[in-house]
């Protein structure tokens, strides 16, 4: 009997370990085009908080599509306002939870100096094989860049030459390694400080696309977990936004 007995009680301590570092922890999928300042954000909430972070990136629709199948995040910050609004109604999201974290903004970018104007006339020049986005279906900033090469009246000119990336941390590096001689990323991706860190860009005026209003929202796994509430908190804090805008996120 001795034996069993030490044994549940050895299971018994192991539980209470396992969720006392789950409650220390928060479970984040983030929109790809949000990695960069994440990771400093995350790098810097952990050193304040005394709470860890564990970081997804990727699409925000296969995120959503995850959600619904289980997926065990606790927190959505999503590459556009309709995912998060659309889980709240759907009772996977905490009513009331969601905010707007950041609002994107899309550039034409290449890895080569000089190979982009500051108007973005490159586009009609069509002296380029290939330009990337993001899958429209499934990315908001996809969806923006086709927005505004219709606008532009020049998608049936570029569209034979279109190379989708499953997300815009994909697009990105079509563009970045030159398989793609330019494409629509996000200004997060290639900006910091209000320069690029390399290559060259257009960055797209705002009226050629609609706002893409990032939300975050908390999820119903989250609901209980402090570590998600903090957070959620530190994500409107004054810190976090000068990091977030260093970026080149708006609000």
């Amino acid at each position: 009997m001795k034996p069993n007995f030490f044994c549940v009680i050895a299971l018994a301590l192991a539980s209470m370990a396992i969720g006392s570092a789950s409650a220390d922890e928060v479970q984040v999928a983030v929109a790809a085009n949000f990695t960069a300042p994440m990771k400093k954000l995350a790098a810097d909430f952990e050193k304040s908080s005394g709470y860890t972070t564990a970081l997804s990136y990727g699409a925000t629709g296969k995120f959503y599509a995850q959600i619904k199948n289980g997926a065990p995040f606790d927190i959505l910050l999503a590459a556009d306002d309709k995912t998060p609004e659309r889980l709240e109604k759907e009772g996977l999201a905490v009513p009331g939870s969601r905010f707007t974290y950041a609002i994107g903004k899309l550039v034409l970018w290449s890895a080569r100096p000089g190979y982009v104007d500051d108007q973005g006339a490159v586009l009609k020049k069509g002296n380029f094989s290939h330009i990337a986005l993001a899958n429209p279906k499934l990315a908001p900033y996809g969806a923006a860049a086709v927005e505004v090469m219709t606008k532009l009246g020049l998608i049936a000119l570029l569209k034979p030459e279109f190379v989708q990336g499953e997300d815009i941390g994909q697009t990105y590096q079509f563009v970045s390694t030159g398989n793609a001689e330019l494409g629509f990323v996000a200004l997060s991706q290639v900006y910091r400080d209000g320069k690029f860190n390399s290559g060259s860009g257009w960055i797209v005026p705002t009226n050629l696309y609609s706002p893409i209003r990032q939300d975050a929202v908390l999820l119903a796994q989250g609901k209980a977990n402090p570590a998600a509430a903090a957070l959620l908190k530190y994500l409107k804090s004054d810190k976090a936004r000068a990091i977030i805008k260093a970026y080149g996120y708006g609000f």
